[in-house]
């Protein structure tokens, strides 16, 4: 099939980005936050109380694995919404995307907080939980690839990093107010309300994102694309034929944050709540992993905008070592069971090993694939990654069970290790002088560098 010559005048409006693209990058971000507070306080509802509330008959290691295994299946789903939500930003747009991501994640995460429990409705109540965690699982699924492609293509070339990075900031500002929710909550409600109160708030939020969304431009990379007539038939169909390699290679480099960060906060928050560490309380995790969150917003941004400056494979290189070599010190720091220790613990895992690889996704995903199938590329790699992510509290769990503390740190330096294999093979695609990439004509021109082969 041939096409069209690239719009004109697009490398220049490329590199000095839009003029909205502060507002853009700031509403993304606000979308991402209310999505990830919605997304992440099921797991940190999971780690505190779902074990209780919706498997009780079970023994406590059961229910807990139990608990997991329904934040398992929300991830497990995500590749379902990436999959529809690449298709139809990379054909109808992303803006209607996000709205529509965010609509479906609000009523999903408002029905959670109104579920019956066990003790009201028997084997009902973990049944309802399953399928309202697979509505949040389309929608959050829907969510990145969109809110993250919206504020790329209205950045400046050289400020991509510091622009994603931003966006990006939104899931840290989720964990935080989250977190802040669950732990307001657990201090003043009761039991039956202190985890049903932070889902019910996320309606509030939810119409504050959608007003926001709403005054959103679309991308001008996707208006210029749509008005050349070089809009893409079957995205993903294209992007598997390819890129299927950069969707391997961002596959496995998402593995290392998303799944390291399952171990080392979801699983470590379970593993202090269990009673392996007496001395440290609910209050004292949940402080310290939202003294994480807030530390994580600043260098979210910091180490997106290193990216733009370094190159985005040293940063996540620093990062992934960083990861490699911190299993067995996270779980000796948690284990001292001092407030201090674990407080440093959540820092290190979150705000170094998780953010420095944050932070640079949103920019160096996004340059891999060509603008056409840039949503269906980066959507399918960071989804498929979170049915790994989504399962690995339920393996820490069971490692755990049959090891210790070993088997959980040995897994999380597994993340590192691959996620530095797959940074050394991943090109580097920061460089604001150069303003015709590959990336940036459609793949189905006779170019001799396709996805395939950078």
């Amino acid at each position: 099939m041939g096409s069209s010559p690239p719009p004109p005048h697009a490398d220049s409006r490329n590199a000095q980005g839009s003029p909205e693209r502060l507002k853009v990058a700031i509403g993304s971000g606000v979308g991402a936050t209310i999505e990830t507070y919605d997304f992440i306080g099921f797991g940190t509802a999971a780690a505190l109380y779902f074990g209780d509330v919706f498997f009780p008959d079970s023994d406590p290691m059961s229910a807990t694995l139990l608990s997991f295994a329904t934040l398992g299946i929300g991830f497990a789903v995500r590749p379902l919404g990436g999959v529809i939500a690449g298709h139809l930003g990379d054909r109808i747009g992303r803006k209607p995307v996000l709205i529509g991501s965010l609509m479906l994640m609000g009523v999903a995460t408002v029905l959670i907080g109104c579920l019956p429990t066990y003790q009201a409705v028997g084997i009902w109540a973990p049944v309802l939980l399953v399928a309202v965690r697979v509505l949040q699982g389309l929608a959050f699924g829907a969510e990145w690839g969109g809110a993250i492609l919206m504020t790329f293509e209205h950045a400046p070339r050289d400020k991509r990093g510091l622009y994603t990075g931003i966006t990006q900031a939104g899931f840290p500002v989720g964990l935080l107010l989250a977190n802040l929710a669950f732990l307001y909550s657990a201090h003043t409600l009761d039991d039956n309300w202190a985890w049903r109160v932070p889902f019910l708030l996320s309606a509030v939020l939810i119409l504050v994102g959608v007003f926001l969304r709403l005054k959103v431009a679309e991308s001008p990379e996707f208006e210029e694309l749509k008005q050349s007539g070089q809009v893409a038939k079957n995205p993903l169909a294209d992007v598997l034929r390819n890129d299927w390699r950069n969707v391997l290679r961002a596959f496995c480099l998402r593995i290392a944050e998303t799944a390291a960060y399952a171990v080392s906060v979801t699983f470590v928050l379970s593993y202090l709540d269990d009673g392996h560490a007496p001395d440290v309380s609910g209050t004292v995790s949940l402080t310290a992993l939202v003294s994480a969150a807030a530390t994580g917003i600043a260098a979210t941004i910091l180490w997106g905008a290193l990216s733009d400056r370094w190159g985005r494979r040293p940063v996540y290189l620093l990062g992934c070592a960083v990861t490699l070599a911190w299993g067995v010190p996270l779980f000796l720091l948690v284990n001292t069971e001092s407030a201090a220790m674990v407080l440093i613990a959540f820092l290190v895992s979150y705000a170094v090993c998780q953010n420095s690889l944050a932070g640079v996704q949103g920019a160096w995903f996004s340059e891999l694939f060509a603008t056409r199938t840039r949503t269906a590329g980066t959507s399918l790699a960071y989804q498929l990654s979170a049915v790994v992510a989504g399962f690995t509290p339920l393996i820490a769990t069971s490692l755990y069970s049959v090891t210790g503390w070993p088997g959980p740190a040995v897994l999380f330096s597994c993340y590192g290790l691959l996620g530095l294999g797959a940074a050394l093979v991943t090109k580097e695609t920061s460089n604001p002088r150069d303003l015709t990439r590959p990336e940036d004509a459609p793949h189905d021109t006779p170019a001799p560098v396709t996805g395939a082969a950078r």
